[in-house]
């Protein structure tokens, strides 16, 4: 599990006052501030994490490293009646390096996961400047972690935020995770995100989703839509569903096939029946005819020889007339 010191920077700008998450942006993002801290700290129980906003007048402290959730429980509803104003990200990320810095267990790594729910202002949006932090993070051998949500979701293949996580990674140590509004909760993504898979005992590389540093994590993310590690036996359920699906589908192709190969096999010998009932047709039509010929040539034959030995009697009789005559006289 990994020893860690960890500073979360909130997002307490006007735009939290949206209702596009349940059930606000503001309550949505200390959900998943509780989800972090719990997970960190049941990792390894060494591990620190501290609070701070980014919004209001400006960037200001309100947890240094802290193991008590009390704490970081009693940060945000310092944090709650400070909404407003607009983010400073450079500012926040530049103050949490320094209360990194300032840890008390320097074996500790470094860590700071920022919190962006509304668009990008100022330095912050700009590339070249991010991307020099970034850089800094990264000789400091500081990860970061960007969980962007509501308007902090940037749209357009250019991304500010993808850029900064791109630069400042280090063997896969930082992530950008983009979470969509919807019904879903905001600490469920976070939970199931690369962010805090290694604290989950969960390869990186392992995660439904996880294609390197930057991607979005959600709902689709896991088969059936269903984290098995937060309900195993509901995904279990789905996973015999669809198995006993596929095989349902399976026997009706199979169905489906062999009848196709019967009616294939059924026709050549239809058409061969035919073709020899048809030859047998004509070979008795042929021999039919050739007994009629053969017939009326022997009848022919006969009445010929009918009429030759009619001519051979009348010239027998007429001769044995005559000799009859000449006796006579």
């Amino acid at each position: 599990m990994p020893l860690e010191a960890t500073m979360m920077i909130i997002d307490n700008s006007e735009y939290m006052r949206n209702g596009d998450y349940t059930p606000s942006r503001f309550d949505a993002q200390s959900d998943a501030v509780n989800t972090i801290f719990q997970t960190k700290i049941d990792s390894n129980p060494e591990n620190t994490v501290g609070l701070m906003t980014m919004a209001h007048k400006g960037p200001e402290v309100l947890v240094t490293h802290s193991k008590d959730l009390g704490q970081i429980i009693k940060g945000i509803h310092t944090a709650t009646p400070k909404i407003g104003g607009l983010i400073d990200i450079p500012t926040a990320i530049n103050i949490a390096q320094l209360a990194l810095k300032h840890r008390e267990n320097k074996n500790l790594r470094q860590r700071i996961v920022v919190f962006v729910g509304s668009p990008l202002q100022g330095t912050g949006a700009d590339e070249r400047e991010m991307v020099k932090l970034a850089k800094k993070l990264k000789k400091n051998n500081v990860a970061i972690d960007f969980i962007s949500f509501g308007d902090g979701i940037e749209e357009g293949e250019s991304s500010v935020l993808k850029s900064f996580v791109d630069n400042a990674t280090s063997g896969d140590n930082s992530h950008l995770v983009s979470v969509p509004p919807g019904p879903h909760l905001l600490s469920d993504f976070v939970l199931s995100s690369p962010i805090l898979s290694e604290d989950r005992g969960i390869p990186p590389g392992a995660m439904p989703g996880a294609a390197g540093p930057s991607g979005s994590a959600g709902a689709n993310n896991f088969e059936f839509g269903v984290d098995p590690s937060l309900d195993p036996e509901l995904a279990m359920a789905l996973r015999m569903s669809m198995a006993e699906e596929q095989a349902r589908q399976a026997a009706e192709d199979q169905a489906r096939q062999a009848a196709t190969n019967a009616s294939a096999s059924t026709e050549p010998a239809d058409d061969a029946a035919d073709i020899d009932e048809d030859a047998l047709l004509q070979q008795a039509i042929a021999m039919s005819e050739g007994r009629d010929v053969d017939m009326g040539e022997e009848q022919g034959d006969d009445d010929e020889m009918d009429e030759e030995e009619a001519i051979a009697r009348a010239i027998e009789m007429s001769m044995k007339q005559n000799q009859g005559e000449q006796k006579k006289q």
